[in-house]
C-alpha cells in the first residue's frame, strides 16, 4: 500500500524539490518552510501535466492557484507548446524548476510526482491513464473519459486496482446552479421523472483557425507526429485535424457528442441518481460528412434512450426544440439548467441561493472548486465529486448513441454486465484496434 501523502517527504526529495545540492549551504526562501502563505514541502502535492492545448493551460492554472500544489513537470509532443507550458509554470513560481518532457512515460515514472493532469486528444486517454494508475499517480483527467467504452473499462479497472484518486474535468458538478438543479430533482420536488432533455452543440468549431488548412503536408519539425498519432491509425499530417481540431475526426476524437456528453449528460445522470447504472435501449440518428473527410464526425444528431424506472431521455445537437443544457420533466414540474442559466416551474426555486434546508432531504456532495476538490481527495483518499466510475457511466449514452447511428438501428444495453445484447456487429464497435506497437494492457 502506498504510504500516506504526508509521510512521503524525505530529506533528499526535499532538497531536490528546492533545487539545493546535498552539500550546499541551505539558504532558502521563507515560502519553503511554509511561510508566506504556503504550506511546507511535506504538505504540497507535486503534479506533472501532460498537454498544453485547449484545456491544459486552464487546468494547470487552476491547480497552481492552490497553495498546497506544486506543478513540477510538463510534457507535450510539440516543442512550441512545451516551451509555453514550462514558461508559464516557471513564471508563476518565479523560478526555473519545471522540467520539460517529450515522452509522458518518462515523466510519469518519477517517484517524486504525486499526481498528473492529463489534457490530451481522446485517442491517448486510455494509454496515459492506465500507465499513470499503474505508476501510483492520482489523476485529473479530461472528458470524455476515453474514445471507446472498452478503453473506459480499462481505465476504471486500472484506477480501482491501484487505489488511485480520479477527478474528471466535468466541472459543472462544482457549480452552484447545476448542484441546485440536481438537488431539486433528487429530492422529488418535481415528482416522478418522466423525461429528460439533454441539449448539446452541433457542427464543428474551428478552435485553431485551421479550417482552410485541409491538405496533407509535412509535419512541422517541432511536432513528433508519429508519437502524436500513437495508438490511432496512421494518417497523413493535415494541420486542420491536429491541435484542438483533432476532435472532429473519429480517428482521434468523438465530435461534439462525445466532447459534451460528459458535461450535460453527466448532470442529467447526477440529478437522476443514475451514476451507477445506464440506459437499456438506445436509438440514434445523425448526419455525417463523408467518411474520408478531414472533419468526419457527426454534425446534427438525436439519440433516444430508455432508462430504468421508466425514464426516457433525448440527447440532441442541432435541434432547436431542445435547448442547450439539461432539463428534467416530472409529474409535478420541471427544471432546466445550463452554464449561466437556470429556470424551473416554481418561481421560488429561481431565486438566487440554495434550496431551503427543509426540503433538502438529499444533500449532494458540495464542491465549489473542481481543482480544490481533487487535491482534498488526494489528501483524504475519499472519492472526488466526479470519480472514474461516474465519468465512465456518464459517457456511455454518447458512445452507445454513436454506435447506434453507425449500425443504423436500435441497440440494447445491459448496464450491469456492460455489454450490447444480441448484436455482434454493434458489439465490435465497443473498442478499436491499436496501431502497432501500442497495446492497452
Amino acid at each position: 500500500m502506498k504510504p500516506s501523502f504526508n509521510s512521503r517527504i524525505t530529506r533528499r526529495r526535499f532538497l531536490a524539490a528546492t533545487g539545493t545540492a546535498l552539500a550546499a549551504p541551505m539558504i532558502l526562501p521563507s515560502s519553503v518552510f511554509g511561510q508566506a502563505g504556503r504550506p511546507a514541502p511535506s504538505e504540497r502535492i507535486t503534479v506533472g501535466i501532460v498537454g498544453w492545448g485547449m484545456m491544459g493551460p486552464g487546468n494547470t492554472s487552476g491547480l497552481m492557484k492552490q497553495p498546497d500544489c506544486q506543478v513540477v513537470a510538463a510534457c507535450d509532443l510539440d516543442k512550441r507548446y512545451l516551451e509555453k507550458a514550462v514558461g508559464a509554470i516557471n513564471k508563476h513560481y518565479n523560478n526555473q524548476d519545471c522540467k520539460a518532457y517529450h515522452d509522458y512515460r518518462e515523466m510519469i515514472a518519477r517517484d517524486d510526482i504525486d499526481a498528473v493532469m492529463l489534457a490530451v486528444p481522446d485517442h491517448w486517454h486510455a494509454l496515459m491513464s492506465v500507465e499513470a494508475a499503474k505508476r501510483k499517480k492520482d489523476i485529473y483527467g479530461e472528458k470524455p473519459l476515453a474514445r471507446t467504452i472498452a478503453e473506459q473499462q480499462a481505465i476504471v479497472k486500472a484506477v480501482k486496482e491501484n487505489g488511485r484518486i480520479w477527478q474528471t474535468g466535468s466541472w459543472q458538478r462544482s457549480r452552484d446552479n447545476f448542484h441546485k438543479a440536481c438537488e431539486i430533482v433528487r429530492n422529488g420536488l418535481i415528482g416522478k421523472i418522466i423525461h429528460v432533455e439533454v441539449g448539446l452543440p452541433a457542427g464543428h468549431n474551428d478552435f485553431k483557425g485551421t479550417k482552410d488548412k485541409m491538405q496533407p503536408s509535412q509535419p512541422p519539425p517541432e511536432l513528433d507526429y508519429d508519437l502524436w498519432i500513437g495508438p490511432a491509425q496512421m494518417m497523413p499530417y493535415i494541420e486542420g485535424r491536429v491541435h484542438m481540431n483533432w476532435r472532429w475526426n473519429y480517428n482521434t476524437g468523438g465530435g461534439q457528442l462525445l466532447d459534451w456528453i460528459g458535461h450535460h449528460g453527466d448532470i442529467a445522470h447526477w440529478g437522476l441518481d443514475f451514476d451507477n447504472t445506464g440506459p437499456t435501449e438506445v436509438e440514434g440518428y445523425g448526419d455525417f460528412p463523408a467518411e474520408d473527410a478531414v472533419w468526419n464526425t457527426c454534425t446534427n444528431y438525436s439519440i433516444h434512450l430508455q432508462y430504468p424506472k421508466g425514464v426516457t431521455m433525448t440527447i440532441a445537437g442541432g435541434h432547436k426544440a431542445i435547448a442547450s443544457g439539461t432539463k428534467w420533466i416530472g409529474t409535478d414540474g420541471w427544471v432546466w439548467v445550463d452554464r449561466g442559466g437556470f429556470d424551473s416551474s416554481n418561481a421560488e426555486w429561481n431565486k438566487p441561493g440554495p434550496l431551503p434546508d427543509s426540503v433538502r432531504k438529499v444533500k449532494l456532495t458540495e464542491s465549489r472548486d473542481h481543482y480544490r476538490n481533487f487535491l482534498d481527495s488526494v489528501k483524504s483518499r475519499k472519492p472526488t465529486i466526479t470519480p472514474v466510475e461516474t465519468a465512465h457511466r456518464s459517457l456511455i449514452p454518447g458512445h452507445l448513441g454513436l454506435i447506434s447511428m453507425i449500425v443504423k438501428r436500435k441497440i440494447k444495453w445491459d448496464p450491469k454486465k456492460e455489454v450490447i445484447v444480441g448484436d455482434s456487429e454493434a458489439s465490435k464497435l465497443l473498442g478499436r484496434a491499436y496501431r502497432s506497437p501500442w497495446k492497452l494492457a
